[in-house]
């Protein structure tokens, strides 16, 4: 039976990373796989996924209109797929979720998605959010906060460091913009500036 996965972390707990690895291992054992990913996230150039330690590979761009369902069922037409792959998802929509658990259900094939839980006011995103609520496996991937803590948040900072506390719930960064931290310190750093 073919399974919604959701890996879960804060920012720089190797997502990307743990999803590239999970493709490769697919394709060493002569399966086919899908690396998708939203074409909000272009910070390493579209169409592609990229971790931080220097490994990419191609990944299928797709915006907050496009039906992933649809997506899937064509390629997976073209030549049989056996795992898709979402990375950022948390930038899914709630009917992009929806499909994700129609692919499981309806193409039989297992769709592992790799995003963050919540942005940095700590609510959580919309994909997440369904994620959580929908997916049939849940997993933490786990990083640290400078104290040594598991890291479970995430703030914005400013170019002076300074902790955002308002703005976009959205806007693409990495570690010039954002740092993991465990909750106690979260809540330091976003109420002290509050």
């Amino acid at each position: 039976m073919a399974k919604l996965y959701f890996h879960y972390s804060s920012m720089n707990a190797g997502k990307s990373t743990t999803l590239l690895q999970s493709s490769y291992n697919y394709v060493e054992r002569g399966m086919r796989t899908l690396i998708m990913a939203p074409a909000l996230d272009d910070r390493f150039g579209s169409g592609r996924v990229t971790s931080r330690i220097g490994i990419g590979a191609d990944a299928f761009i797709f915006d907050r209109e496009a039906d992933v369902f649809a997506i899937v069922a064509e390629k997976h037409h073209a030549e049989s797929l056996d795992c898709v792959l979402i990375d950022e998802a948390q930038f899914l929509t709630k009917e992009q979720v929806f499909a994700l658990g129609k692919v499981c259900d309806e193409l039989k094939i297992p769709v592992l998605a790799y995003g963050l839980r919540t942005d940095f006011r700590g609510e959580p995103f919309e994909g997440s959010k369904y994620l959580l609520a929908w997916a049939d496996n849940l997993k933490e991937i786990k990083t640290i906060c400078h104290c040594g803590k598991k890291a479970t948040m995430v703030v914005r900072q400013d170019a002076d460091g300074t902790t955002v506390t308002a703005g976009a719930q959205v806007e693409i960064g990495g570690n010039d913009r954002y740092v993991s931290l465990c909750r106690r310190h979260f809540n330091a750093s976003f109420h002290k500036t509050t």
